[in-house]
């Protein structure tokens, strides 16, 4: 669990719905028909923008902002340094044995090619390959929360103004104006609470993820083509710790 976006939940939701509560009720900011407007038409106009598979897919993208575990960058540089002694020490066929110590599909890749001899180039442009369609895929994940955030207001002031339409035909009966204000307001308050509350935040999460991600595998695709090119280890870990910032820099050798 991301501890992050727990406390977030705990901060946005749990204090909002807390101030309602302070206030005059949660039963006055309930209107089935505002819901319909907002919530139906945002439903229906992200499935006019995107194709149904990649909308049903949204509950699993939104979970990997939950829960979501990735490989420290400073134990996978030492593990490529470790790879990298070895390969230097027994020759590169040594690790092949040590793909079974590999959980991550992607550097599992990257070993296989180098040990069954595969030209630098093409180590580079299949891995590299891979990567630019995985940040596609994440960017369609957050692409699709954005859109949210961007509709779900927009379907919130179409209901306003229907509302207000409403309120403008019963002007002969003053006692109404009221009531009916706060019902056509209701649905501009959805759509902030779904764009500000839930699409947009997720949305920039999945892109942080999707960032550290994207490190971790450039260094997987540094650490593999210095390994294959013989490079010392310690030229190895000084190339990847690159990566990092300097606080965050270990080295194995000054152990």
């Amino acid at each position: 669990m991301d501890i992050a976006t727990l406390i977030g939940i705990i901060l946005a939701y749990i204090l909002v719905f807390a101030a309602l509560l302070m206030g005059p009720g949660v039963g006055v900011y309930i209107d089935i028909p505002s819901v319909l407007i907002v919530i139906g038409g945002t439903a229906g106009i992200i499935l006019m923008s995107w194709p149904l598979n990649k909308v049903l897919n949204v509950m699993t993208i939104v979970m990997k902002t939950f829960l979501f575990k990735l490989e420290s960058p400073a134990d996978l540089i030492g593990k490529l340094v470790d790879f990298s002694q070895r390969a230097r020490r027994d020759g590169i066929l040594a690790l092949e044995s040590a793909e079974d110590e590999i959980s991550d599909e992607f550097l599992k890749k990257g070993i296989r090619l180098a040990v069954d001899g595969t030209e630098p180039e093409v180590i580079r442009t299949i891995l590299e390959t891979d990567l630019s369609y995985m940040q596609e895929r994440h960017k369609e994940g957050a692409a699709i929360l954005t859109s949210m955030s961007t509709f779900a207001p927009a379907m919130g002031m179409i209901g306003t103004l229907i509302g207000l339409v409403a309120m403008l035909q019963t002007m002969s009966d003053p006692s109404s104006i009221g009531p009916a204000m706060a019902v056509a307001l209701l649905t501009t308050f959805y759509g902030a609470i779904i764009a500000n509350l839930f699409a947009a935040p997720l949305a920039e999460k999945l892109k942080t993820r999707s960032a550290e991600e994207t490190m971790l595998r450039e260094i997987m695709i540094a650490g593999i083509m210095a390994i294959q090119a013989g490079d010392n280890p310690r030229i190895v870990e000084q190339k990847l710790n690159a990566y990092l910032p300097p606080k965050l820099r270990i080295s194995q050798f000054d152990k």
